[in-house]
């Protein structure tokens, strides 16, 4: 088997249910063997926890990356710089699973690494704005969409299968939910959604587990006045 062919098998099983990691960064594998994209950054894109989760090129393309490396990620890389991605791409959307991103200018070289912080308690945001752009996890199903004013609406892809219409891009779209502001950006995981605050729909909740948050189900989201983050 070719170097090349060893490497993408490698990748290929370290590409998790719930996203891209790698087991153990370090010589065993050379990301550089993988094929590359090379782009600009545009913003980066955040997991409902608020870690940065990857990136998105001007051209619209998704880089998906392990949100282990968020701190080392934001560092090396911002928005207006030019890059260059080694992963896997993907056949039906402009998507890459990442296993490194490279800073053109500086040579700065960010790969996965293991272990998470804590979970972080987030609280409850609103948002609204129109849609920009769909946003898909690494396994190619639609999880979320980018408003027009940066804010990132993140939501399981089996709600956001349900809600494809409200979702569209150049709809009108107000999410209410748990969320993250900061100098990094704004996300909110959505337990409603609708064209405007008068006209929303229950979102189902996720249960908190792995990296993206958004992995198992348990029941429907209520959040009328005064209700609390469950």
């Amino acid at each position: 088997m070719s170097p090349l062919k060893s490497a993408l098998l490698a990748a290929t099983l370290l590409v998790g249910a719930g996203g891209f990691a790698l087991a153990q960064p370090g010589p065993t594998y050379d990301p550089a063997q993988l094929p590359s994209v090379k782009g600009k950054v545009a913003q980066y894109t955040l997991s409902p926890r608020g870690d940065v989760d990857g990136l998105l090129l001007d051209d619209g393309t998704e880089v998906h990356f392990s949100p282990t490396a968020s701190t080392e990620l934001v560092f090396a890389v911002k928005p207006g710089d030019a890059v260059t991605i080694h992963g896997l791409k993907a056949k039906a959307v402009p998507m890459v699973a990442a296993a490194s991103i490279t800073n053109d200018a500086t040579g700065a070289t960010v790969t996965p690494r293991m272990g998470r912080g804590p979970m972080e308690r987030n609280a409850n945001v609103e948002a609204e704005g129109v849609v920009k752009a769909v946003l898909h996890e690494t396994r190619g199903e639609v999880n979320g969409v980018l408003l027009d004013n940066g804010t990132v609406i993140r939501l399981p892809p089996q709600e956001a299968k349900k809600y494809a219409t409200d979702l569209a891009v150049g709809q009108k779209l107000f999410a209410r939910g748990l969320g993250v502001t900061s100098a990094l950006g704004k996300v909110v995981m959505a337990r409603q959604i609708g064209a405007d605050r008068t006209k929303l729909s229950d979102v189902a909740m996720p249960h908190w587990h792995g990296g993206d948050g958004m992995r198992e189900h348990r029941g429907p989201g209520r959040m009328g006045p005064g209700a609390q983050p469950g």
